[in-house]
């Protein structure tokens, strides 16, 4: 199955990428069977070959959901936007902890609190 996507080209820091037509198994930066354009994140620079990104579309090639959400910004293709990625999990459940661990420690000065004010109605 053929896949539109982009392989990440330029230095370490000064990412830059290729929009190419790769087979979806293959490593899009080592073997891909045209490069149509390229996109720049820092400048955001986006030049991409409307009439062979519509070829390679007609021939059944499917865009990753990055480029979907690309074609659609340049009005390639028509359509609603995707959701390119989800927030990793690890994230979702550190914030979870976080929120158990503040009200383990709220609970903790509650107890000592009523604990303080037992001992003082019992020495009264």
């Amino acid at each position: 199955m053929l896949r539109i996507r982009l392989a990440r080209t330029g230095k370490k820091n000064k990412a830059q990428f290729r929009l190419v037509v790769a087979e979806k198994a293959r490593a899009a930066n080592k073997k891909f069977i045209e490069i149509l354009g390229h996109y720049n994140p820092h400048s955001k620079e986006k030049v991409f070959k409307k009439e062979r990104v519509q070829y390679w579309i007609s021939k059944g090639a499917q865009p990753s959901p990055t480029v979907h959400n690309f074609l659609i910004d340049l009005k390639i293709i028509e359509g609603k936007k995707v959701i390119s990625w989800k927030p990793k999990k690890k994230a979702e459940e550190e914030k979870k902890e976080e929120g158990e661990v503040k009200e383990n420690k709220e609970e903790k000065k509650d107890n000592k609190e009523n604990e303080s004010e037992g001992k003082k109605e019992e020495e009264k």
